[in-house]
C-alpha cells in the first residue's frame, strides 16, 4: 500500500506549483492541487481509453 502513496506523490511532484508552494494562501494552493489532480486523472483516462 505504501507504493500507491509514493506513486501519487511522484505524479504531483511533476507540477512545479504543487512541488514548490508559490501560493501564500491555502485556498490558492488547494486550487493548484485540484488542477494538478484533474490533469493527472485526465491523462490517465486518455491512456486507458486510447
Amino acid at each position: 500500500r505504501r507504493w500507491v502513496v509514493e506513486v501519487a506523490h511522484s505524479w504531483f511532484n511533476r507540477f512545479r506549483g504543487v512541488l514548490i508552494r508559490w501560493a501564500k494562501l491555502s485556498h490558492s494552493y488547494l486550487g493548484f492541487v485540484q488542477i494538478a489532480a484533474c490533469l493527472i486523472v485526465g491523462r490517465k483516462l486518455l491512456t486507458f481509453s486510447g
